[in-house]
């Protein structure tokens, strides 16, 4: 039977030759991502249950990462509870304080997740280690515990959208707008439950780290997983990161999928979410006279270099407006360095943007930029849901880092192309 690259990488890891939507299975797990969050609660979940155990603690890869560093008393106790933990477990794969950084970024960076490979977190945006062929799900804290344990992990195969994206991006157009597009088509639950497997020549023209917007915020229309099929420059990208075997899954040509979405970005301009959803994007032509207070580069959807190179582009020569803060949080240390070598952090400081540790304080409300009532921020996050970002009375704007950056500059959401 013909199978997507998801059902393909399913059925390998239970045993099976084939498996279909809605069958229950029981998956092998070859890594199991952890940060200070919601690994705490999972090994309370072992120990009340008498477990001292960890499954494979080569298998396991963990980074602090919400609250870098810790903001007070409590977030300091649950970094203590992880870093205790690894010691105990001889977990080899920990990226402390120094050489940290954003969890499903550290994952793709260092070459830890590969495709065919099947990854689990206590994290929604697990979906991101679709980017490289691979199956990455988020999943609860109690489920985590038993993977942690077991190294295993049951689900319900789900089915497959396939999402068509073709066309030439246009001059200050970027991934984060193409996802905003077809967020404001599928709305937040337009995937409740299934798979979302991009294709088309827009897909195929993009870079890797371009691409992992895509998988990032697929969970963002309700998904389970965002994935694209790899190519060669999947392969170039992994193989430069790890010298390990893995298996290049591709879904059949005749696969079946639930439905076929088809997009044509080639006129496509930049876009922003209002608040307060992901879905509720517009043109930014659209999105006038808005004030912001706060500007917002960074995160697992868009803190790589290439996103700090988009921002920088646009701020060179230019200033943050007086009235607004300006905040760039490279999603790594690795990454932090390279802006350094490049002179990007030094461009951002100089117009007068602050640069942050690794961390994905924000965006999540966390800290580093937790935002006041009546506050409007502009964010190159992943989500604006009402009192994501601080204070229930504040709004979140979603937009690529080149408009993020425009709109630093004229204190109010800009269109990114005037300064490119």
């Amino acid at each position: 039977m013909p199978q997507t690259i998801t059902e393909k990488i399913i059925a390998k890891h239970c045993g099976k030759e084939e498996v279909s939507p809605g069958e229950l299975v029981n998956i092998d797990l070859d890594v199991i991502l952890a940060h200070e969050v919601t690994t705490p609660p999972a090994i309370s979940a072992l120990e009340r249950n008498g477990i001292d155990q960890v499954f494979d603690p080569d298998k396991i890869v963990v980074t602090p990462d919400h609250f870098v560093p810790n903001k007070d008393e409590k977030t300091a106790e649950l970094a203590k509870r992880l870093r205790d933990w690894v010691k105990k477990h001889k977990i080899k794969n920990y990226y402390e304080i120094g050489r940290h950084g954003i969890c499903h970024t550290i994952l793709i960076e260092n070459g830890h997740v590969l495709p065919g490979m099947t990854v689990v977190a206590g994290d929604s945006h697990t979906c991101t280690h679709g980017v490289v062929g691979a199956f990455g799900m988020g999943i609860g804290s109690t489920e985590l515990a038993a993977a942690i344990a077991t190294g295993k992990s049951w689900f319900i195969v789900p089915e497959t959208i396939k999402v068509e994206i073709n066309g030439e991006l246009g001059k200050g157009v970027y991934s984060k707008d193409v996802m905003l597009q077809i967020l404001s088509k599928l709305g937040v639950d337009g995937a409740t439950d299934k798979v979302i497997e991009y294709v088309g020549s827009t897909i195929d023209a993009m870079e890797v780290e371009d691409r992992v917007v895509l998988t990032n915020m697929a969970v963002e229309a309700g998904a389970t997983l965002g994935i694209i099929n790899p190519d060669k420059k999947t392969i170039k990208y992994v193989e430069q990161r790890s010298n390990k075997k893995y298996d290049l899954v591709k879904s059949d040509a005749d696969a079946k999928f639930s439905s076929h979405k088809k997009f044509d970005v080639s006129s496509l301009e930049p876009m922003v979410a209002v608040p307060s959803l992901p879905s509720n994007g517009k043109t930014v032509s659209k999105v006038k006279d808005v004030k912001v207070d706060q500007a917002v580069v960074g995160s697992c959807t868009n803190g790589r270099i290439g996103d700090l190179r988009e921002a920088a582009a646009v701020l060179k020569g230019n200033e943050v407006h007086k009235d607004v803060r300006m905040i760039v949080i490279p999603a790594t240390t690795k990454i932090y360095k390279q802006a350094l070598r490049e002179g990007l952090l030094e461009q951002f400081i100089d117009a007068n943007a602050t640069v942050s540790t690794p961390t994905c304080g924000p965006c999540l409300g966390g800290h580093m930029g937790v935002l006041a009532e009546g506050e409007r921020c502009i964010a190159s996050t992943n989500r604006n849901f009402v009192g994501r970002m601080g204070h229930p009375k504040s709004e979140v704007y979603l937009a690529s880092p080149a408009t993020v950056a425009a709109s630093a500059i004229d204190g109010k959401v800009a269109d990114p192309r005037k300064y490119l």
